[in-house]
């Protein structure tokens, strides 16, 4: 099982080692984080219950919606994640969402 893992996580790095990649794809790659974490975590926001959830008790859905100005604004995963989990809890302490 350690072999199927490792092994395409080297096989890059073994062959792309020491070469320059056209700007294109570099900057092709450098898309490829954002878009495996968006999808990834907009069905999680979006999809309650089997059916997709735009409602105001849908509290991650709104927490996420505050949360994504402040991560384009100041860059820092630390004050993206302090704003959503503090907007969640406190939605939570009002008896908001699910």
């Amino acid at each position: 099982m350690a072999v199927v893992t490792y092994l395409p996580r080297l096989l890059p790095t073994l062959f792309l080692s020491g070469r320059n990649l056209q700007p294109l794809i570099s900057s092709w790659l450098r898309l490829v984080p954002p878009a495996v974490l968006a999808a990834m975590l907009v069905p999680s926001l979006l999809v309650r219950e089997e059916s997709v959830t735009l409602g105001f008790d849908n509290l991650f859905f709104w927490a996420a919606l505050v949360a994504f100005p402040v991560a384009w604004k100041w860059n820092s995963l630390f004050a993206t994640v302090i704003v959503g989990m503090g907007l969640v809890a406190l939605g939570r302490s009002l008896g908001l969402g699910m």
